[in-house]
C-alpha cells in the first residue's frame, strides 16, 4: 500500500468528519453533538485499526473484515436516514482508499437484506427489465403519483415491510405498503427513508412512526 494512501487514511482519521461545516455541505442541520462524537469515535477506531493493518501489508480479505466490523459497530436503527447515508458515504470513501468493493455491505446495512437483494437483482437486469405491475398512490402533500414498479413476484415471499418514503417532488414523507409476493421492484418518484418490518409494526403503528418522522423533520 502506497504512502499516499496511508496519508489519506490518516487524513480521514484526523479530520472532523461530523463538524458543522460537513453537515452544512450536505444541506443538513447538524445532529446532536453527543451523537456526532459517538460517530467520530466509531470511525476513528476503525480507521486506526485499518492503518495498522495496512502498514503490516494485510490482505484485502483481512481489511474487508475489519471494515465490516467497523460498519457493524454502528447500530443503524439508532440513526435517521440522513445520518445513515452520511455514515455510508464515509465508509465508501474509506473502502475506495483501501481498494475494496464494499457497496453490497453498505446496501445491506442501509436498506436491510431483502431490499439490498432486490436492488442488486434489479441493477443486473435494468436494461431488459419487464414491468409486471405498477402500484400507485398519490403523495399526501402535493398529490404527485408515487409509483412502485413490480418486476417479479414469488408466492413464497412474505408480506414483510411497510415503507416510509420521501416524495421527490415536494419531499413529503409517505407510507407505502406494496403487499406480499414481491421479489423484485423499482421505485418511481420517491426514495426510501425507513423500513418498518411487519413483525414489529401493524398499520396503526406504521402510521404513528410516519407522524413521528414528519414531526422531527419539520
Amino acid at each position: 500500500m502506497s504512502n499516499s494512501k496511508l496519508d489519506r487514511l490518516q487524513f480521514l482519521l484526523d479530520k472532523k468528519k461530523f463538524a458543522d461545516s460537513e453537515w452544512d455541505n450536505r444541506g443538513l442541520i447538524p445532529s446532536d453533538s453527543d451523537l456526532c462524537e459517538y460517530m467520530e469515535s466509531r470511525f476513528n477506531s476503525c480507521l486506526s485499526s485499518l492503518i495498522i493493518l495496512v502498514k503490516s501489508d494485510s490482505s484485502l480479505e483481512i481489511l474487508n473484515k475489519e471494515l465490516n466490523k467497523g460498519l457493524k459497530s454502528f447500530e443503524r436503527f439508532k440513526f435517521d436516514t440522513e445520518e445513515r447515508e452520511f455514515i455510508c458515504d464515509i465508509f465508501y470513501a474509506i473502502s475506495k482508499e483501501i481498494e475494496i468493493d464494499f457497496k453490497n455491505e453498505l446496501n445491506i446495512w442501509l436498506y436491510g437484506n431483502f431490499l439490498a437483494y432486490v436492488f442488486r437483482i434489479s441493477s443486473f437486469f435494468k436494461v431488459k427489465e419487464k414491468i409486471l405491475e405498477i402500484l400507485s398512490q398519490n403523495c399526501i402533500k402535493c398529490n404527485s403519483n408515487l409509483e412502485t414498479f413490480i418486476l417479479a413476484r414469488e408466492n413464497t415471499i412474505l408480506d414483510s415491510d411497510f415503507l416510509i418514503v420521501r416524495c421527490r417532488s415536494c419531499r413529503e414523507l409517505n407510507l407505502i405498503d406494496n403487499g406480499p409476493n414481491v421479489r423484485q421492484l423499482r421505485f418511481g418518484e420517491y426514495e426510501l427513508v425507513e423500513q418498518l418490518p411487519k413483525s414489529n409494526y401493524d398499520l396503526e403503528g406504521a402510521k404513528i412512526r410516519l407522524k413521528q418522522l414528519q414531526f422531527f423533520r419539520k
